[in-house]
């Protein structure tokens, strides 16, 4: 059996952040506002593997109204998230991602990107893609206010076998 889950985040950018994209810091003037590190890249990630199982979304499992949450790492809210869905008996067979901003560009960090949540996830390099794209001057997006970023998840069921050692 597999299952598809689709997450996205948009974050507002501000002066005084630092950009977070997949668990790396991007040179940038601004960096993304939220209640954790802000990195909308992890969190489209974590709603799509948790959307796939029907686990909740981010906001459940890590609600802003808990200060326990308050500037955590969200390398490490991925971790909780990819665990709590291995030990429902999933496991993720790729994850393909698109970020939409102005500035910092993707593609020279793409690579550093895909290691960063392959090592965070315990899943082969090219299992995972993010592309990079702009909103042409469009809206908040394209003025360079914001970050946009969609997650596509693919996740299989872990064989009974596998389940109980």
């Amino acid at each position: 059996m597999i299952r598809i889950g689709l997450g996205r985040d948009l974050h507002r950018l501000v002066s005084g952040r630092p950009f977070l994209l997949g668990g790396v810091k991007l040179p940038s003037e601004q960096g993304e506002l939220g209640h954790s590190d802000g990195d909308v890249l992890i969190h489209a990630i974590i709603d799509a593997l948790l959307g796939a199982i029907g686990l909740g979304d981010i906001g459940e499992l890590f609600p802003p109204s808990d200060p326990a949450w308050e500037h955590a790492d969200s390398r490490e809210l991925l971790k909780i998230a990819s665990t709590r869905v291995f030990m429902a008996g999933w496991r993720l067979v790729n994850v393909d991602c698109v970020v939409t901003c102005e500035q910092p560009k993707i593609l020279p960090h793409r690579e550093a990107i895909r290691q960063s949540l392959a090592e965070i996830l315990r899943i082969p390099v090219e299992t995972i893609f993010v592309k990079g794209k702009t909103n042409e001057g469009m809206d908040a997006l394209g003025r360079g206010a914001a970050v946009e970023a969609l997650a596509l998840a693919l996740l299989e069921r872990i064989p009974e076998k596998y389940e109980n050692p």
